[in-house]
C-alpha cells in the first residue's frame, strides 16, 4: 500500500493573486517532479478569457508525456484540471506545438509551454529535447530573449541547465515560431 501522503490530492486555487496561467505552469512542474497529484481549480478566472488557453492546454499535454500522468479537464476553456503523474519524469525528445491545440491554430506563446516543461525535464534521467512551435513574440507573455537572457541564467544559477534556441520567430496572431531546448 502506498503511504498516504502519495494518494492526498493537492487542491489549488488557480484565482489566486492575479489569477494567472503561471500557478498552472509552477504546479504543473511541481506536481511532476514530487510525483503528487493536485487539482487546480478556478484556472485563469479573472481573466477576459478564463480558462486554459491554447498554450496551457500544450504544456499540460506535454507534461503529461513527461510523467505518464492521468489528467482530467484537459480542454480549452476549462478552469479546473486534475494532474495524477504515475511516473518520475521521463527524458526525450519531444515535439509541441501549440497551434495543434486548438483549430484553426493559435500563436500562443511557446515560452511559457517552455516554462513549464523544462524544469519537471532537469529531474528526469538523460537528456531531455523539446523542439516547440508557436508564438515566440507575443503580447502578455515573455519573449524568447526574456526566456533565453534571463530566465535560463536564473536556473543556472539554481543547477538546472538549459539550453534555447530561436530558430525561427513566431509573432502574434499567426505565431509559427520555432525554438529548441535541451
Amino acid at each position: 500500500m502506498a503511504p498516504a501522503r502519495d494518494c492526498e490530492l493537492i487542491v489549488i486555487d488557480g484565482s489566486y493573486g492575479e489569477g494567472g496561467g503561471q500557478i498552472l505552469r509552477t504546479s504543473l512542474s511541481l506536481s511532476a517532479i514530487l510525483k503528487r497529484p493536485m487539482v487546480i481549480e478556478q484556472i485563469r478566472a479573472g481573466r477576459p478569457k478564463p480558462g486554459l488557453a491554447a498554450q496551457h492546454l500544450t504544456a499540460i499535454l506535454a507534461t503529461q508525456k513527461i510523467c505518464a500522468a492521468e489528467v482530467a479537464g484537459a480542454e480549452l476553456h476549462s478552469m479546473r484540471l486534475t494532474f495524477r503523474p504515475t511516473l518520475p519524469p521521463t527524458s526525450g525528445e519531444y515535439r509541441l506545438d501549440v497551434a495543434e491545440a486548438r483549430q484553426g491554430g493559435s500563436a500562443g506563446s511557446a515560452p511559457l509551454v517552455l516554462q513549464a516543461v523544462a524544469i519537471p525535464a532537469a529531474f528526469a534521467n538523460g537528456v531531455t529535447r523539446f523542439q516547440i512551435h508557436g508564438g515566440t513574440h507575443v503580447p502578455w507573455s515573455p519573449i524568447f530573449n526574456y526566456i533565453d537572457k534571463v530566465w535560463i541564467p536564473f536556473l543556472a544559477r539554481t543547477g538546472i541547465n538549459v539550453t534555447a534556441r530561436l530558430t525561427k520567430p513566431g509573432f502574434y496572431p499567426l505565431g509559427g515560431g520555432r525554438s529548441m531546448r535541451s
